[in-house]
């Protein structure tokens, strides 16, 4: 057996990629550390809940205008399960009839078990966790399903999963303000 020596940073990039830097550590045991933690995070990543601010976009609108007040303004608080497997912010009927969001159309979508559905998309809906905020359309699940917070809307806001607190947080890289990758 050989002894290795040099020095590793793993830093994770975003929701689902990992950059390894190994200097001088040869690519095959650079390969072996990258699928160590994919599979560290496939059996140790539960599900991740997050309370979410979801107010009436247009309500907004009507605020900037001066044509509405602050108070009528619709919004509610949601526990959301973080889904980074679901593309598209999804919110159920008892959201949407309480914050009185039209439908804009209607889009198919995949649920996780392969069946093409079709939902009605709704908005505008601005999304707040924290100190973030994002304007974003959401599909309407029947009935009570469980909300979910899809990818869009989580790198529009720049907040990520912690693996080891299993909790939604700000990117700790730009804790003041969210910042984009344009490129």
């Amino acid at each position: 057996m050989h002894k290795i020596t040099g020095s590793i940073r793993i830093r994770k990039n975003n929701i689902r990629d990992y950059t390894i830097y190994a200097s001088p550590l040869n690519t095959s045991l650079v390969r072996v550390l990258y699928l160590y933690v994919k599979l560290i995070e496939a059996n140790f990543m539960g599900l991740v809940y997050a309370d979410i601010e979801l107010i009436n976009g247009d309500d907004l609108a009507l605020v900037r205008n001066k044509i509405k007040g602050e108070e009528e303004v619709r919004r509610i608080h949601v526990n959301m399960l973080v889904d980074t497997g679901s593309v598209y912010m999804c919110i159920n009927e008892s959201i949407q009839e309480q914050l009185k969001l039209p439908v804009l159309e209607q889009r198919k979508g995949q649920l996780a078990n392969g069946h093409i559905v079709e939902y009605d998309v709704v908005g505008p809906l601005e999304v707040r966790f924290k100190n973030r905020r994002c304007s974003v359309n959401a599909m309407v699940l029947p009935g009570e399903n469980e909300p979910l917070l899809g990818a869009i809307p989580l790198e529009d806001m720049d907040v990520l999963i912690h693996p080891h607190r299993q909790e939604l947080i700000v990117n700790p890289e730009h804790p003041y303000f969210a910042q984009m990758k344009l490129k």
